[in-house]
């Protein structure tokens, strides 16, 4: 299959290794990944603070950027929501029912990582070796706006060697939310005290996530703590087999 990766602007500018794990992970499953360079933000950040003008022609770039593609995938189910639920309703409040109707249509074909393993090409299985005892995080757009359910868990269950352990909790917010960490970040830093008490509790040296946003939210909580504890995303857990270490040459 040939898979059109849609980095996001986290990953791109502050995450590549998680694009480029998310690239070997599905190139050792036999798919072809292209990357379309005419892609940037999908609006989601604009659309977010109430700046739908300004989401439009961010937008139209997105839609016309993966007009081609038969299958979009993105490491972030925050991305992937924006692209599901927002950006048809830009070009709707616009009045270019057009550019509405092309993205629905480039969201009825654009996936979450997990969504795309477990539900298009049917694998629960990666033949991924990730010896280290993990917590999963279930991000608030993942859970509540995909609804992607234990298709991570499932994932993470068939990894070889990772000790999966339940986060207490696990469905409450990290606190991140975007500008919400700024707007109000009195309420997101409890928020985030209580995620990371809890992420601590089980032992894990791991902790990892489909959003790379939540992820650095999370990441710098643990790290200010000295835990131990890394934040590591999704992909870079599946990327890795025994015979190839995520990490060695990535």
């Amino acid at each position: 299959m040939r898979i059109a990766l849609f980095a996001t602007c986290l990953v791109d500018g502050m995450f590549p290794s998680v694009g480029r794990a998310t690239v070997r992970l599905l190139e050792r499953l036999g798919h072809e990944v292209v990357v379309p360079e005419a892609q940037v933000c999908c609006g989601q950040m604009h659309v977010n603070t109430g700046y739908l003008a300004d989401a439009l022609p961010v937008v139209r770039n997105h839609v016309r950027a993966f007009d081609t593609a038969d299958v979009v995938v993105a490491p972030s189910g925050s991305c992937v929501g924006s692209v599901r639920h927002q950006q048809a309703m830009v070009g709707e409040h616009a009045g270019d029912h057009g550019l509405a109707d092309d993205a629905r249509a480039l969201a009825g074909r654009t996936y979450e990582l997990t969504e795309l393993l477990v539900d298009v090409l049917g694998l629960e299985d990666v033949g991924a070796w990730y010896p280290h005892r993990v917590t999963y995080h279930p991000t608030c757009h993942s859970l509540r706006m995909l609804r992607v359910g234990d298709r991570p868990l499932t994932l993470l269950r068939h990894v070889e060697d990772l000790d999966l352990v339940e986060l207490p909790q696990a469905e409450s917010c990290c606190g991140f939310g975007g500008t919400f960490a700024l707007k109000n970040h009195a309420v997101s830093s409890a928020m985030l005290e209580d995620k990371v008490r809890n992420i601590v509790s089980t032992g894990a040296s791991v902790c990892t996530a489909g959003d790379s946003s939540c992820l650095m939210h999370i990441g710098g909580g643990l790290s200010r703590l000295q835990s131990g504890t890394r934040a590591v995303h999704l992909a870079e857990v599946l990327a890795g087999t025994r015979a190839e270490p995520w990490g060695a040459g990535s």
